[in-house]
């Protein structure tokens, strides 16, 4: 990878830059490229196979994270003597930055602190999801840190604020829980200290719509992250018209075509025959096959996907969909 765009983020840092960028073996005389740290497999027909990264680079909500910049970062709170920040993926689909931090003696180092400081220079997205306070890293026999023994951050739970004290704030409480994915959530708890991010957010607002009926938009959850601070802006925010949901309709017999598919109908009269928009796919199954089970998979498939049970009659030279029922 080459270009001027790539080298923004290391201006002024030369110890960075000389590590990251290489002789370019095909512009100009004294030209430079990009190490990417993608590690692949140049077979000999010249395809790249991924095989993964040769660096602690990670990608987590669709952002590609540094984890030593998130520990350069936590390193400079005065509590901490030692810090390591790993991406962690406990629960199948939910990939997130943990830090485990160890204290400076007589410091009384506290995670939620922490996670404060970092959000204080850091994105949203790059700040840890949790914290885990340990005694001491642990570190393999030749002294490089053990990340297969780090263990896994316990579950959130509800600190010791009050409990709901309105109907609201007890259905906030509900979907707080709902969404975080915890047993209890108390009123003057941060829904971002809980395990929340960016993404949860937007689920949480989805929520509050169709639980209380008021919009909100994503940015208040930030602006007032706790259960009691919510129900606030949902005071504030009654009455606000709220979008309403999508209902389906009646559906004639005949419906007409979109614009994408009047110009494919369009080109299969013009040649027909013409295989350009066609993709053809082999699939080949080896071992013991469950015919009736392949079956059963396929017609699932079709029977929850409209476009493929759709066809298109023609009257009188005119188009149109027709969905058939199975």
């Amino acid at each position: 990878m080459a270009g001027p765009q790539v080298a923004r983020g290391y201006l002024g840092r030369p110890g960075l830059s000389a590590e990251r960028f290489v002789a370019c073996a095909f512009g100009v005389p004294g030209g430079r490229m990009y190490r990417t740290g993608d590690l692949v497999r140049w077979r000999a027909d010249g395809t790249l196979d991924y095989l993964g990264r040769v660096d602690f680079q990670v990608k987590v909500r669709g952002f590609r994270i540094e984890p030593g910049e998130v520990e350069a970062v936590i390193a400079r709170h005065p509590g901490v003597a030692a810090v390591a920040v790993v991406a962690r993926e406990d629960r199948p689909g939910d990939r997130r930055l943990v830090a485990y931090v160890t204290g400076v003696v007589g410091a009384g180092l506290e995670a939620g602190e922490v996670r404060r400081f970092a959000g204080e220079a850091l994105p949203e997205y790059m700040v840890p999801s949790a914290v885990v306070v340990l005694d001491e890293l642990p570190v393999t026999r030749n002294g490089k840190l053990d990340r297969a023994a780090l263990p896994a951050p316990e579950l959130p739970v509800s600190g010791w604020g009050r409990g709901p004290r309105t109907p609201v704030e007890e259905i906030l409480c509900g979907i707080f829980c709902e969404v975080l994915g915890v047993e209890a959530v108390g009123a003057e708890d941060s829904f971002f200290e809980l395990g929340g991010d960016s993404l949860l957010a937007t689920r949480l607002v989805s929520r509050v719509r169709s639980g209380l009926g008021v919009e909100l938009p994503v940015r208040v959850v930030f602006e007032a992250p706790s259960v009691a601070g919510l129900a606030v802006r949902v005071a504030e925010a009654t009455g606000v018209r709220v979008r309403p949901g999508i209902r389906a309709g009646v559906r004639p017999e005949g419906v007409p075509l979109s614009f994408a598919q009047r110009r494919l109908w369009f080109l299969n009269r013009l040649e027909p025959g013409s295989v350009v928009y066609n993709l053809p796919v082999v699939l080949r199954l080896s071992g013991w096959v469950d015919g009736v089970a392949l079956g059963l998979a396929l017609g699932d498939v079709v029977g929850r996907h409209e476009s493929l049970r759709t066809v298109f009659p023609e009257v009188g030279g005119v188009a149109s969909q027709h969905i058939l029922d199975t």
